[in-house]
């Protein structure tokens, strides 16, 4: 008897000795991990859609918005860009063409006015149809600022958004994006 009593002691010793002197215990059994799916990509938009008369920038996929911007457009917003300096935004479907971060705003988009249309209209008129148009933020000292909504178009013709914002566009919008602008 004094064999097996002294043999369960030594079996009980044996397993809580490592825990005893800070050594490791026997390892448990690992948890079964759970199959995390990867991160989503982000969507990109194969269209950009700008309402001017409901002062929005919309992304699609598809043909459905997933994403919605308040924008500020040319302080004389109402009717199509006709020539340079009239502070009109360009009515028509044009194409995100480049893109820059070397501008005082926070990031720049090209879009391609004048298109083929434009031009005509204005060799035909003798005008000079103007250019520089861009979908862009505010300029960089004013932080990741957007603002809930735009009290007043302040652009040469651009459509602009706010800082934040336009780092989600740039994200989402490559370049050969269509863009439709609407009056």
């Amino acid at each position: 008897m004094r064999d097996s009593v002294l043999h369960t002691l030594l079996a009980t010793f044996a397993v809580s000795l490592p825990v005893l002197i800070g050594g490791c215990a026997p390892p448990e059994p690992a948890p079964t991990a759970a199959v995390q799916p990867a991160p989503a990509k982000p969507t990109l938009a194969d269209r950009v859609v700008v309402l001017k008369s409901e002062r929005l920038l919309e992304l699609q996929h598809d043909g459905k918005t997933f994403e919605t911007f308040p924008i500020a457009l040319g302080a004389h917003s109402r009717g199509p860009k006709r020539a340079a300096g009239d502070g009109r935004t360009p009515e028509g479907v044009y194409r995100i063409d480049r893109r820059s971060e070397q501008t005082p705003y926070t990031r720049e988009l090209h879009i391609s006015y004048p298109n083929a249309q434009d031009s005509a209209r204005a060799r035909e008129t003798h005008i000079e149809p103007g250019g520089g148009i861009f979908i862009h933020g505010l300029p960089r000292d004013y932080g990741p600022y957007d603002p809930p909504k735009w009290v007043k178009d302040w652009t040469a013709g651009c459509v602009a958004v706010g800082n934040a914002a336009i780092v989600k566009i740039w994200d989402a919008v490559p370049d050969g994006t269509p863009i439709d602008i609407l009056p």
